[in-house]
């Protein structure tokens, strides 16, 4: 287990931009999972509508994602209060900007072109996960000296 650490470790040292990207991508999934299965427990289990369970499945994948990107993808260091909340409402700021913008895609989707909802939640992750990935990289977890 120790050797396993030490590689991991190396590579963090030597690809730091890449291990970044690495590590979004497999939190990224897990947001993606807690966002999915949210949405489908609300709209197919429960019979939610699906803008209300697009938005339950926001929060909880919002939640989940500010935890996982601040500690394991950007390692982001908020030494005072200030910082964190600065940083926080920024990640809370930039993801509702992505999530008006899931929102629209989803109503498109949906009620406008008639897709299935659970589709329509698969693809429009896909965008959001982008656009969430260069909010986050350039703007909220920046380093900060």
């Amino acid at each position: 287990m120790r050797k396993i650490q030490e590689l991991i470790a190396n590579f963090r040292k030597a690809h730091a931009n890449l291990y970044s990207i690495i590590m979004y991508i497999i939190m990224g999934g897990f947001t993606t999972v807690v966002n999915i299965v949210s949405f489908w427990l609300c709209n197919s289990v429960f019979g939610i509508d699906y803008v209300t369970s697009n938005t339950v499945s926001w929060i909880a994948s919002v939640v989940f994602a500010y935890v996982t990107n601040k500690r394991y993808v950007f390692e982001s260091y908020t030494p005072t209060w200030k910082d964190r909340a600065r940083e926080a409402s920024s990640f809370f700021g930039f993801r509702f900007l992505t999530y008006l913008v899931d929102l629209a895609v989803m109503v498109i989707l949906i009620s406008g072109l008639g897709t299935n909802a659970l589709l329509a939640k698969i693809l429009t992750n896909v965008i959001v996960l982008v656009l969430n990935y260069v909010f986050s990289k350039w703007i909220i977890f920046k380093i900060r000296k």
